[in-house]
């Protein structure tokens, strides 16, 4: 079950422009499904967390958790914000899809002065 903090991370979401309305419509239905789906384990990975840090500042420029069913949504939505030209994001969900779990992206890109991480919990 869905917390309220997660309702409301994705209504800011909406409402700051950065994932349109259907996509907000589809992250709150998937947090309304049960924990343990079909193909899914007890304690497997459930979110797909994507990060990104100022590197002069150290602040946090973005930070989103989606469901991990919504893996496909959740790396267009990353792309969209700082994905580095060389960041293969469809091998990284590929190796999300095979197993992959804990932090699988630590890239520093110092041309627009960002990190982006991202993890599998």
């Amino acid at each position: 079950m869905a917390s309220d903090e997660e309702r409301m991370q994705i209504l800011r979401m909406i409402e700051g422009g950065q994932i349109t309305a259907e996509e907000g419509a589809k992250l709150l239905d998937a947090l309304e499904e049960p924990s343990t789906g079909e193909g899914r384990r007890e304690g497997s990975p459930r979110w797909f967390r994507v990060r990104v840090t100022d590197l002069n500042t150290g602040k946090q420029k973005v930070n989103i958790s989606l469901p991990l069913n919504l893996l496909d949504l959740g790396a267009k939505i990353g792309a969209k914000f700082a994905a580095p030209a060389d960041l293969d994001i469809e091998g990284i969900v590929q190796a999300i899809k095979e197993g992959a779990q804990g932090k699988i992206v630590d890239v520093e890109d110092e041309e627009d002065g960002e990190r982006v991480e991202v993890y599998v919990e």
